[in-house]
């Protein structure tokens, strides 16, 4: 089975580097050509040669376990993602049957140590992922396997490289706390978004009513002083197999200040030049959540919505949004 890996490019400084030249890269042991390695023992004394001021056990394991990672782990027909400069998008590509490179670059990435890609022409957007995969992706290593690639193969359509029954799993049970929130109206499921607002740190309202130009909620979360987001949220209930056009999503942005962002917040699916559209540049910023991913959220923050008695009663879920 084809594994997965991220390898990050300096918060996205090189990934462009790294699609045009066909390969990820590694910078630390700059001086250190890594072809005769052959385990993780002999990069550990070449990292605390490289580094003798690191004498923290836990440093050196990380950051030594990352470099193996990278040389000895990652195999040839495994796939790599590597996010760009803007965040908001995903580059792919599968490892290539090529030895590990070590470079004296010359085409403005200066990292030495690299491993041949095929990349992808295609781009991801990072929200067409469910909530579980995005929140992988945000550790804060630089090279790291991920471990729920099932998503990552069915959004690729190398399906015959998931787990169907996994996907299947998730699926059915996402279906079925969709179908419980489609029992509520319009009101109580905007109710319901605003209460997760809160239980996500902002200070929220529920605003929905006629005229109210697609904003249903609105929130604001100050984190210590150190930033401020104003939200302005649509929370639409859709069937299943419902798909939010870009149309839909251009009329909420001019709800939208200048100094907020936006959120819509579905039970259904966006449309791909709807997702594209909702983080079009030079405009208010638009989160897209769609049914599964609502309901991701809602199943690590159940225990702090908060709701009113009767919107719990209807739903009629437990804890990790088990149907009664």
């Amino acid at each position: 089975m084809s594994e997965l890996y991220c390898v990050r490019a300096n918060f996205g400084q090189y990934s462009e580097h790294f699609v045009k030249g066909g390969y990820v890269a590694l910078g630390w042991l700059e001086h250190d050509d890594l072809s005769k390695i052959k385990n993780r023992d002999e990069l550990e004394v070449l990292y605390r040669k490289d580094k003798p001021n690191d004498t923290s056990p836990y440093v050196v394991g990380q950051q030594v376990g990352q470099i193996a990672r990278f040389l000895l782990e990652m195999r040839p027909g495994d796939y790599v993602i590597t996010p760009s400069a803007e965040l908001e998008y995903l580059y792919y590509g599968v490892i290539k049957d090529v030895p590990y490179a070590y470079v004296v670059p010359t085409d403005g990435c200066p990292y030495r140590h690299r491993r041949m890609v095929d990349w992808s022409k295609m781009k991801l957007q990072r929200n067409q992922f469910p909530v579980p995969f995005q929140n992988t992706i945000r550790s804060s290593l630089t090279i790291f396997s991920i471990s729920d690639k099932n998503s990552f193969f069915d959004i690729i359509g190398k399906k015959n490289l998931a787990s169907v029954e996994e996907i299947r799993v998730h699926e059915t049970a996402s279906d079925a706390v969709l179908k419980r929130i489609l029992e509520l109206d319009a009101t109580e499921f905007e109710i319901l978004v605003t209460r997760l607002l809160s239980a996500l740190g902002f200070e929220s309202t529920h605003t929905g009513k006629p005229g109210d130009g697609g904003v249903d909620a609105r929130g604001e979360l100050n984190l210590y002083g150190m930033a401020k987001i104003k939200l302005y949220v649509q929370a639409k209930r859709y069937h299943p197999g419902s798909k939010i056009s870009a149309k839909t999503v251009k009329e909420l942005r001019q709800s939208i200040p200048s100094d907020g962002q936006g959120a819509f917040i579905t039970t259904a699916e966006f449309h791909k030049d709807a997702l594209q559209t909702a983080i079009e540049p030079g405009f208010p910023r638009i989160g897209t959540i769609d049914g599964k991913q609502l309901v991701d959220i809602l199943s690590e923050k159940w225990e702090e919505l908060e709701l009113p008695e009767e919107i719990g009663k209807k739903l009629n879920l437990k804890r990790g949004l088990i149907v009664e």
